[in-house]
């Protein structure tokens, strides 16, 4: 495997959390070029990709690592769209809309994520097809 300074593409989220489980899916269902790695934040290479990135401990959002930069929260989640298959892709646009615009809406959903949709107790049991895009 490569090392952790040397991923590329990788989305980390919260493997706790059922909205993020949803969303990881539904960006494997969309991303036919199998171009994203995924990693949760509590795995062991989720925070050794945070520690290389000096992604702070305190950041509560999806985190894509790309092109040797970190993204969090609406900018990660536009970039993703960008790889996705389909009319997502037009919402990396969005990106020209301010952030602080941006990242409030997010700010909402994240805040309420888990009365929302609710935590998880156990992982999904991915084919191994899907296996594969998932790292540690």
């Amino acid at each position: 495997m490569d090392t952790v300074d040397k991923l590329n593409n990788v989305i980390l989220f919260d493997g706790e959390c059922n909205f993020c489980d949803h969303s990881v899916q539904f960006i494997i269902k969309r991303d036919a070029q199998a171009l994203f790695r995924f990693a949760s934040i509590q795995s062991e290479i989720g925070q050794q990709l945070m520690n290389a990135y000096n992604v702070p401990n305190s950041i509560d959002s999806v985190i894509l690592i790309q092109n040797k930069k970190y993204y969090v929260k609406s900018s990660a989640a536009l970039r993703i769209c960008r790889g996705l298959n389909g009319g997502w892709k037009l919402f990396y646009y969005l990106l020209a809309v301010p952030r602080v615009v941006r990242d409030a809406v997010y700010n909402v959903i994240a805040k309420n994520r888990y009365k929302w949709f609710g935590k998880k107790d156990s992982c999904m049991l991915p084919s191994p097809d899907i296996r594969k895009r998932f790292l540690g």
